[in-house]
């Protein structure tokens, strides 16, 4: 019975650990929209709204932009720890770690906004979502160490997250190397399912040669009826 409750107990302490990090992604995409917000008091009786969307298209495209990467990370989140029943004090602080990444990506954000084409804006900013994807992928490395943390239904993939981590990387590398890409390269997240697909292909074909080599490679098995008849054979009556 105390393992019972036990066992409940750190099941409600797990639900409120995923609570209290959903609640925290929800307010880091509300800051991303404040900015905004206060730019309505800028209309004034002689100005537009189209001058005042024409002035700050910078700010709206670097809100629009974060809004889609802290959600494609919420849901890299949320794909790890879907069968998590249960978390150790290493699961627990890499959520912590990355509930800090989504926090603090608002400021790289209004950077964007306003030097985006500045080389340390850009590590800064693809930087920080790279660590979120990394932290991501430790988390999900944890849980696969770990099956008793998992719901027994199944456990987490590596591969979506090494492919998002790989691909940011790639993309950071490109806005480096050719400045007025700006931000463009992150749309390399776009293929993240092609390049899963094109893996798991590639695994596929690989394991099916390798079946195959070593059922080619067993040695034949001998019949026991040849081999009998062969035996009687030799065993004849003697001259």
């Amino acid at each position: 019975m105390d393992h019972r409750a036990t066992q409940a107990e750190r099941g409600r302490d797990l639900e409120r650990l995923l609570t209290f990090i959903d609640a925290i992604v929800a307010i880091a995409i509300t800051l991303l929209v404040l900015p905004l917000a206060d730019l309505a008091s800028g209309v004034t009786g002689s100005g537009s709204v189209a001058d005042l969307l024409r002035v700050h298209q910078a700010q709206i495209w670097s809100f629009l932009l974060s809004f889609a990467v802290i959600a494609r990370l919420w849901f890299a989140q949320h794909r790890a720890v879907r069968h998590l029943q249960d978390a150790d004090a290493t699961v627990s602080w890499l959520l912590v770690l990355w509930t800090l990444t989504i926090v603090f990506l608002p400021f790289p954000t209004a950077l964007v906004a306003e030097a985006g084409h500045q080389a340390v804006v850009k590590v800064l900013y693809i930087g920080t979502i790279t660590v979120s994807m990394v932290v991501i992928g430790l988390t999900v490395r944890t849980i696969r160490r770990r099956p008793p943390l998992a719901d027994g239904v199944g456990l987490p993939q590596m591969a979506p997250s090494v492919v998002s981590a790989v691909l940011l990387g790639v993309a950071l590398v490109i806005t480096l190397a050719i400045p007025a890409t700006t931000y463009y390269p992150l749309l390399l997240l776009m293929t993240e399912s092609w390049v899963l697909r094109a893996y798991d292909a590639v695994a596929a074909s690989r394991t099916a040669r390798r079946t195959t080599h070593e059922d080619d490679a067993e040695p034949p098995v001998p019949d026991a009826a040849a081999g009998s008849e062969t035996v009687r054979r030799g065993a004849g009556p003697a001259e």
